[in-house]
């Protein structure tokens, strides 16, 4: 009787576990992007004894393998990781990222960094990956140094498009603008717009007429510094002409008073993937081009708080998105606090590297 009694008290255990585990992360909405049952898989957590940041810039490699950032505060060193879908292990691909933060892969199969601030390289840099050999792209605009390259994308030229704004570092900015920039490729380096108050994610529409761009403004160009007062959160759509300047701004977002946006996607239909911010409601918010939300994948609790503790920190906060490639083209990877997520969707991501034209 004993021993049925642990048995079942073992299954309530884990019967209760299972139902807090499904009441704290809500379901997925958007039936036609996410099936309701879909469920984040965990595959990776740091364990590198590093302090503070986040996990940041998932992106596909030509032979599907997930590349991704790992960011830390101060001198800690920043790394570069690499999954392997087929073996589901994670290895360090570069030990000293130069504190790496967006990544993206190019036509040609190299990868391509942003490096930010806070003893970064402040750089968009180009790593070969057979070779682990690292060159810069770029890291002044005018002869100024860029603020704190974050995030990045291409089009079908071959053009990299990026975003610099700040949010970590002791280094002093030289830039008066935080700017969107475009290097083509003789290497030179021009200026898109600076109309976005703070740009972070960014995102070009399949069909090239549209560049998003995430306008996250926390209000500080320093993260660990309290008392900032919250700028700006929002979405915009330029107009991308075809010489890769940007026409009049629209907002198709609006966050109000909410945690904002920080990297994003596009899938083959041109919906754009959301990473938002928002500790009443983090998550994947995927938008029609218009700005209409049509799907909401939870990578969080709902309605968290700080007032009980103000040391706490919010959970289940993403930071970037990438589809994978092949067999995978409908997986999401997610990069989360200090971890990396994948979710199968019933949608198909598009990247322009490698789609014929």
């Amino acid at each position: 009787m004993r021993a049925l009694a642990l048995v079942a008290a073992f299954w309530l255990l884990l019967i209760t576990s299972t139902a807090a585990e499904e009441v704290a992360i809500p379901r997925p909405t958007g039936e036609s992007i996410v099936s309701p049952d879909a469920k984040l898989e965990l595959l990776f957590t740091r364990s590198a004894p590093i302090t503070g940041g986040l996990t940041e810039g998932p992106a596909v490699a030509p032979d599907g393998s997930i590349y991704f950032s790992d960011i830390p505060f101060g001198k800690d060193k920043g790394m570069i990781l690499r999954f392997d879908p087929k073996t589901k292990r994670t290895t360090v691909f570069a030990e000293d990222s130069r504190k790496s933060n967006g990544l993206i892969f190019d036509s040609a199969g190299h990868l391509l960094a942003c490096e930010g601030a806070d003893y970064g390289g402040r750089a968009v840099a180009k790593w070969n990956v057979r070779t682990k050999e690292r060159t810069v792209v770029a890291d002044r605009y005018l002869g100024k140094r860029f603020n704190a390259p974050n995030d990045l994308c291409l089009d079908s030229k071959g053009r990299i498009y990026f975003t610099d704004p700040k949010y970590l570092g002791h280094e002093k900015r030289e830039l008066e603008h935080r700017a969107v920039y475009r290097i083509d490729r003789d290497g030179s380096v021009h200026e898109v717009t600076h109309e976005t108050a703070k740009p972070n994610g960014i995102a070009i529409s399949p069909d090239e007429k549209t560049l998003y761009v995430a306008n996250n403004d926390n209000g500080s160009d320093d993260v660990t510094q309290p008392g900032a007062k919250q700028g700006v959160m929002n979405i915009e759509a330029y107009p991308l002409r075809p010489d890769g300047s940007a026409g009049r701004r629209k907002v198709i977002v609006d966050f109000g008073s909410g945690g904002g946006c920080d990297g994003m996607c596009v899938d083959d239909k041109g919906h754009v993937y959301l990473t938002v911010r928002e500790p009443k409601r983090p998550g994947v918010m995927v938008i029609d081009p218009s700005g209409k939300e049509v799907a909401f994948i939870p990578t969080g609790p709902a309605n968290q708080s700080k007032a009980a503790d103000e040391k706490k920190e919010f959970v289940g906060m993403p930071s970037n998105v990438e589809f994978g490639v092949g067999d995978e083209i409908n997986m999401l990877y997610i990069t989360v606090d200090k971890s990396l997520y994948r979710v199968r969707l019933r949608a198909k991501g598009y990247h322009v590297q490698y789609t014929e034209r």
